[in-house]
């Protein structure tokens, strides 16, 4: 986001751990605009963005083994509200003249899972929540502990394996807790995490969808200026929204690309059509490209090498319909704020790049334009909050996530366009059975699979050898890892029936009971 624009904000600095993301989303429930940077780049992110107060994230490191991450000293010369959280509890009370031992030194195996701390005095971080005295339930995660206290500190909360669990310096407004606050495991997690940056850091917490529409509507003005952008739509939500942003933002300077691969949900294509170039009146232009995928899908049955098909073959049609266009500056792209942060390699720690993501990293160099991304700030479900605020339909802003290589990583094996009308016309069935049944936003992500098997049935008095459509539904909150939807038997058996007697080429339908981990959501 453009420094001139930026809200009061939180700077997140992250140690490594996997829940750093979690912590940036409870800020900004609470209504305050927050942002991540590993430890190696927090000193830059901080200059930039010129926070009102300043979190530190947990992390698989140890602060007592040499060359483990610090953080930057001016973050604790800046005279702004500091939260320590678990790791950061740590380091912070290790660069302020404190003590961290292992806890195997001090005969302590450490604190993993649910664990009760007591108050044991008032402190900001409680105001209206936690008092002397009472007992709560908190998330544990150490090893390590803080073992003597940095000099300006006092407890103000212990648990059996924490004795400083949580402690505060009131008047340079730094605090520090050894649990974390940002998982559902602590239930008064985010009310803590709200009153460290309303009641210490001062801040109103009126960070809306409807403030970042205004702001970002103005910074892609001022970006793109009279050039023309070019967006490519894939029918999911984030370009979608995307689109709709920038469209408000500078008119008919915008030209959507809609390369429709043939992979796509039932009715999905014409979807996308209506609502843009009808509903929006958004310049689109429609690239039926079916032919030109199943051709190169033919006789293509290993998972990879049919994203990287498909993947490349996207990027060579968009790029011709580009130069159809001509004299685009700029090309928009849907990155989200997850996409950005597991992007990034944090240098010198303990923590990796995760994954590197096809719409992160900039442009092929042939294709000379600049990227304008106006989600890249934005978590998933705050996309769908803005597709709200911008007018999109709920059926679309709510739907589930869809993978880019669509249906052809939920048929295992060749991909045909036959095969492809099946599964869809039975994932039609399963997802209208769903809605029906209510259930459509209790779930995270429902779809059919279209099986590379045949088994043999028997309808009306005829043998059948059809295929065997396999059903998948799972629940969570950021698709890192997913439970099963617990659908009951009549539900499941309602769903078979239908697709066996509408969908010509299924016999036989069985359901996944696996969750993430062991699985992974999609089939390939």
């Amino acid at each position: 986001m453009d420094a001139e624009l930026l809200p009061d904000s939180i700077l997140i600095v992250d140690f490594g751990s996997q829940v750093t993301q979690l912590i940036a989303r409870r800020v900004r429930e609470a209504g305050v605009y927050s942002e991540i940077a590993p430890f190696s780049l927090a000193e830059e992110a901080f200059h930039r963005l010129k926070p009102k107060g300043i979190i530190l994230s947990g992390s698989p490191a140890s602060v007592p083994e040499e060359g483990s991450p610090r953080a930057p000293e001016l973050l604790f010369e800046a005279g702004i509200p500091i939260l320590g959280i678990c790791y950061g509890q740590q380091v912070m009370s290790k660069q302020l003249g404190g003590e961290v031992r292992p806890g195997h030194e001090v005969g302590d195996g450490g604190e993993f899972g649910r664990a009760y701390l007591t108050v044991t005095k008032n402190c900001a971080l409680f105001d209206g929540l936690w008092h002397p005295g009472e007992s709560h339930q908190v998330w544990m995660s150490h090893g390590d502990k803080v073992t003597r206290l940095a000099p300006g500190f006092r407890p103000v909360a212990a648990s059996p394996g924490a004795p400083y669990a949580v402690i505060a310096d009131d008047e340079r407004r730094i605090y520090a807790m050894q649990f974390h606050p940002e998982v559902v495991h602590t239930p008064d997690g985010a009310r803590l995490l709200a009153n460290f940056v309303r009641h210490v850091c001062g801040l109103a917490g009126d960070w809306t969808m409807a403030e970042f529409r205004k702001t970002k509507i103005e910074e892609i003005r001022a970006q793109v200026g009279d050039g023309k952008v070019i967006c490519g739509l894939s029918g999911g939500v984030d370009s979608a929204v995307a689109a709709v942003l920038i469209h408000e933002a500078i008119g008919d300077q915008l030209t959507c690309v809609f390369v429709d691969h043939g992979l796509m949900r039932l009715g999905e294509a014409e979807q996308v059509v209506s609502l843009f170039k009808g509903h929006y009146n958004i310049p689109l232009v429609h690239v039926d490209a079916e032919t030109l995928f199943m051709n190169g899908l033919a006789g293509v049955s290993d998972p990879e090498a049919k994203r990287k098909f498909i993947g490349k073959t996207f990027i060579d049609v968009f790029e011709d319909e580009a130069k159809k266009i001509g004299g685009a500056d700029f090309l928009a792209q849907g990155t989200l704020y997850p996409d950005v942060i597991e992007s990034v390699s944090f240098t010198g720690g303990p923590s990796v790049t995760i994954k590197s993501h096809h719409n992160v990293g900039g442009l092929p160099e042939r294709m000379n334009m600049q990227l304008v991304e106006p989600l890249r700030e934005l978590f998933k479900d705050e996309v769908r909050e803005l597709g709200r605020e911008l007018g999109l339909p709920d059926i679309f802003v709510g739907r589930h996530p869809f993978p880019g290589p669509g249906l052809a990583i939920r048929i295992p094996g060749e991909v045909t366009k036959e095969r492809c009308d099946i599964l869809r016309k039975a994932d039609a069935v399963y997802l209208d059975e769903i809605r029906n049944a209510g259930l459509y936003d209790a779930i995270w992500q429902a779809f059919a699979v279209l099986l590379p098997v045949r088994t043999v049935g028997v309808m009306g008095d005829g043998r059948t050898y059809d295929c065997v459509c396999a059903l998948r539904a799972v629940t969570s909150t950021d698709g890192m890892t997913a439970d099963i939807y617990p659908f009951d038997a009549a539900f499941l058996s309602r769903v078979a029936t239908r697709i066996v007697n509408e969908v010509q080429g299924i016999n036989r339908v069985v359901y996944d009971f696996t969750s993430k981990p062991p699985g992974t959501i999609e089939w390939e």
